[in-house]
């Protein structure tokens, strides 16, 4: 289908009455590409394999004409939805409740890690036509006999290319081979990696092939700049930059809800007016959220991607990637939040020294180029302060407000007080100023290091391209397959502490399953899980330090091999007989008693041997989602 071609109305897709009511509730009005080309053949019961950006309505694609099809008067499972996320799990099954809210008798189901199994164990048995989840726990449910898929007539791969990155395609494959024969599938990525499209023509019969071209131009009337800035100086980033730039409402995008609640807690003690918009917030209150900033009630709006999908609104003159984006699709769509209708917008970009390549792919993908910004010194925030100031009083001064009362008590106060009227003038400054110093101690030091090769070896050597250059990239920018990603030859972001899984060889882990349930249990975005060896009945593994208690209680109750990886610090040396186990990731050579790398090519954190399919059907369980901590996941 081309841009140029006029795509039909809803109501001539074939869509249940229902269904077609409940787009009229929503307010949607005509379908996107990757609805219109979709619909149709899912309607008729055909498999399909679509391909289209984030952001391009695919949920509609698939939900629509599924939630058309179901037979209302059984309560056994007859569609299941996988998706890569807790967070898209969540935000799919209100998206099927919404759509399918004049549907009687209708039940959505979301299952994931990170929740409690009672209560999704009850709610299977009171029955869900519609099942939404994370391959993890879909597959648990499976193997415990409590999901019975065998009155199955759907089955939909949302993201498979993002399940494929997490690690999660054998349990995909799994849980596909489950199914009865006769289904129907439906498969959506953004991008379709060599993996992915043998899965599909393993699994999908003659299926109706659909590309949505990727749209990656950004508005010309959308200034694009980007600060150069590390992660421990990102808050101060921020706090001068609301200093200097003159904006109306500012959208700042995070990868986690975590984050997005921590920034907020942060700038708000800084005095400024802002909430935070994620996929945990409920959707009323998200509502009332978004009229807040339309109000102008709150001027900063800090969301993750999945909150901010569809936000449309006119203050928004400024976009903050606080996070740079793993893909340029994302990039763009976030920006686009400002800039519309022919108005223009800032598009801010915070980037690491290890991010520059990211910057560069965003600037070949949009095919304009995004300038480069000055850390304001002390000196400037002082001298845009000052002129803040004088408006204020000049505004004061001419606006209709009656200053006459004000003016009395000042003649009064100068008739009984020898005072100077320049130093009164002072003194009621100061009063209205409150504690907090006007200006900034321009003799102090500037928090913000020199970012430059010398000072950031990592990005020195992405810049080189060296041995590690493949591998980092594919790594930072969360590519296709992490399972077999190059070694990284640095630590994982900031300082770590060794930990003790109590899951080894002999209980048949791999290291994909700890990189997975780290990860999806606990939230802990990849980048931040070190190296891994995998000794006899055991496992350590450099995470973090100083997890916050919850996280490490979710780890601790997190199952890989059917056994509770039970976490703990490890402070003890590695007992002979496990040291002469086999190390993880193909190293030969027996690993060191003090626990630390051994160094060459045969370590290779997060790679993972390939896997026959004869014991494809042997893995163990690993839950998705994601939970609270200091290191998430981005949010979906």
């Amino acid at each position: 289908m081309t841009d140029t071609e006029k795509l039909p109305s809803f109501s001539e897709l074939g869509l249940a009455a229902p269904i077609l009511k409940a787009i009229t509730a929503v307010g949607y009005e005509d379908p996107s590409p990757i609805q219109a080309a979709s619909i149709p053949p899912l309607l008729e019961g055909r498999d399909l394999l679509g391909q289209a950006q984030t952001g391009t309505g695919k949920t509609g694609a698939f939900a629509l004409p599924i939630l058309s099809r179901l037979n209302l008067t059984q309560m056994d499972t007859q569609v299941l939805i996988l998706a890569p996320t807790r967070e898209l799990a969540i935000q799919v099954a209100e998206a099927c409740q919404s759509y399918a809210q004049f549907i009687p008798d209708f039940h959505v189901l979301p299952i994931y890690g990170g929740s409690s199994y009672d209560s999704q164990l009850r709610a299977l048995r009171r029955g869900a036509q519609v099942v939404v989840g994370t391959p993890g726990r879909v597959m648990d449910m499976m193997r415990r006999g409590k999901l019975d898929l065998s009155a199955l007539k759907t089955l939909v791969l949302d993201e498979a290319d993002e399940m494929l990155r997490m690690g999660f395609i054998d349990d995909v494959e799994w849980v596909i081979e489950q199914c009865p024969l006769d289904r129907q599938i439906a498969l959506f990525s953004a991008t379709m990696p060599e993996q992915i499209r043998r899965i599909a023509h393993r699994h999908l019969k003659t299926p109706v092939e659909i590309k949505i071209a990727s749209k990656t131009s950004t508005a010309a009337n959308i200034r694009q700049r980007y600060w150069l800035v590390s992660g421990l100086h990102k808050l101060d980033a921020m706090t001068r930059m609301l200093e200097v730039e003159q904006y109306d409402g500012l959208l700042v995008f995070v990868r986690t809800k975590t984050a997005a609640e921590e920034l907020t807690s942060k700038l708000s003690a800084r005095g400024h007016s802002c909430e935070a918009l994620h996929g945990d917030i409920p959707q009323k209150l998200r509502e009332r959220t978004v009229e807040k900033l339309k109000a102008g009630q709150i001027d900063i709006l800090i969301a993750t991607d999945v909150a901010a999908r569809g936000l449309d609104v006119e203050r928004i003159t400024h976009v903050v990637n606080y996070d740079i984006p793993y893909d340029t699709e994302s990039y763009v769509h976030r920006i686009g939040r400002t800039g519309r209708a022919g108005r223009t917008g800032d598009a801010i970009l915070f980037v690491a020294p290890r991010e520059r390549r990211m910057l560069r792919m965003i600037e070949q993908a949009t095919r304009q180029p995004i300038e480069p910004m000055q850390m304001p010194t002390a000196k400037d925030i002082n001298k845009h302060r000052l002129e803040r100031f004088k408006q204020q009083i000049r505004e004061t001064l001419e606006s209709e407000q009656d200053l006459q009362p004000f003016q009395q008590i000042i003649n009064e106060f100068l008739e009984d007080e020898s005072t100077d009227p320049l130093d009164l003038c002072a003194a009621l400054a100061k009063m209205v100023q409150g504690d907090e110093p006007l200006f900034m101690n321009e003799k102090e030091p500037e928090p913000f290091q020199r970012m430059d090769d010398r000072n950031d070896r990592g990005g020195d050597r992405f810049e080189r391209g060296g041995r590690n250059d493949r591998g980092g990239e594919r790594f930072e920018r969360g590519g296709d397959r992490p399972e077999r990603s190059e070694r990284r030859s640095r630590a994982p972001e900031g300082p770590t502490s060794r930990y003790k899984l109590h899951v080894g060889h002999e209980h048949g882990v791999k290291p994909g399953q700890i990189v997975g349930a780290i990860a999806n249990e606990a939230g802990i975005d990849s980048k931040f899980i070190g190296h891994i060896e995998i000794y006899n009945d055991f496992t350590t593994v450099d995470l973090p330090e100083g997890m916050p208690a919850e996280v490490m209680n979710t780890l601790k109750k997190a199952r890989v091999c059917q056994r509770p990886l039970d976490i703990e610090l490890f402070t003890g040396e590695v007992p002979e007989s496990a040291r002469r186990a086999r190390p993880s990731f193909g190293d030969r050579r027996p690993p060191r008693a003090d626990g630390a790398r051994n160094e060459g090519r045969g370590d290779r954190p997060f790679s993972s041997p390939r896997r026959s399919s004869g014991d494809r059907n042997d893995r163990p369980p690993r839950d998705g989602g994601a939970g609270a901590g200091s290191k998430f996941r981005r949010d979906r």
